[in-house]
């Protein structure tokens, strides 16, 4: 009888036992189930969605007097329909115009190169687009996955585009700054010497300020193997779309295996790379919000 009884005993035990594991499991599976949701909503809808505005200073001796002061846009990589659509532009362009700039730089990857843009949608872009408004002008450069209707978008939106090419922002005087522009390094297109023609003219300026849009980091230095700049503006890491303190990017892409990071002194050089406004890397984003950038010049 006292070991049908021990029996017993021992069999609710493990009964007990077994059930405390159960609801153990259970409860285990139910909070990483909850952490993996909200990981997911996070970095899905969260962290893509709420744009910041990164503000610098730039200072150089070369800026002349006529442009201290002068605040410029830098925004990049919408690859507009993935994360990014027509409600995210048009928050995009009102925060843009909210610090009235006097120059908007854009250093490509428009539209994705996996979306179907109908031509509604391109007409409501280019009405978004249109808004952007300056006191210097709007200028664009292509990315590796920009393609016809990037020339028709930019073009109806006001936009010069800069395709290894250059231009001469003048402001209030005959004192002006050079903004060059090279398409993407990876498409194969780039021409250095084309972009950098302006110091082939007789009546170049050897020390003029000099802005070089480009759309790969790693570019920089094939510009630099040619010509330098004082300031070049760049996008396409997306600054790796995620990343973790003291670390930076986790998740680097051709193009930018060097350069994905927000900020590099390169020599005499300083190099910006946008954290752009979509998402293609990996789709999601981590401690790397979408970002813009907002510059004030200033020569001393």
């Amino acid at each position: 009888m006292n070991h049908k009884k021990q029996d017993e005993i021992f069999r609710e035990e493990n009964k007990e036992k077994r059930k405390k594991i159960i609801i153990l499991t259970i409860k285990i599976i139910f909070i990483l189930a909850v952490i993996v949701t909200i990981f997911f909503f996070y970095t899905t809808y969260v962290s893509t969605a709420q744009v910041i505005v990164n503000e610098k200073r730039i200072v150089n001796s070369k800026i002349p007097d006529t442009f201290n002061g002068v605040k410029i846009v830098h925004f990049s990589d919408l690859h507009y329909g993935t994360t990014f659509l027509s409600t995210e532009l048009e928050k995009t362009v009102k925060m843009i115009n909210e610090r009235k700039p006097d120059i908007v730089l854009f250093t490509g990857d428009l539209i994705d190169e996996d979306y179907k843009l109908t031509s509604k949608e391109q007409e409501k872009v280019i009405k978004i687009l249109q808004k952007i408004d300056t006191t210097l002008g709007k200028y664009a450069i292509m990315g590796e996955e920009d393609g016809e209707n990037f020339t028709t978008i930019m073009n109806q939106s006001n936009f010069t585009i800069l395709n290894n090419d250059y231009d001469l922002i003048y402001k209030d005087n005959n004192e002006p700054i050079l903004l060059t522009g090279t398409t993407s390094i990876l498409k194969g297109d780039y021409d250095i010497e084309k972009t950098f023609n302006y110091f082939n003219q007789e009546t170049y300026n050897s020390n003029i300020y000099t802005i070089s849009l480009v759309h790969e980091g790693d570019g920089v230095e094939k510009l630099l193997e040619k010509h330098a700049s004082d300031l070049f503006l760049a996008g396409h890491s997306h600054n790796g779309e995620i990343r973790f303190p003291y670390l930076g990017s986790i998740i680097r892409t051709s193009g930018s295996l060097k350069y994905s990071n927000p900020y590099y002194k390169i020599g005499d050089s300083t190099l910006y790379v946008s954290g752009g406004l979509g998402t293609k890397i990996v789709g999601v984003r981590l401690f790397c919000h979408p970002s813009i950038n907002f510059y004030r010049l200033a020569n001393k």
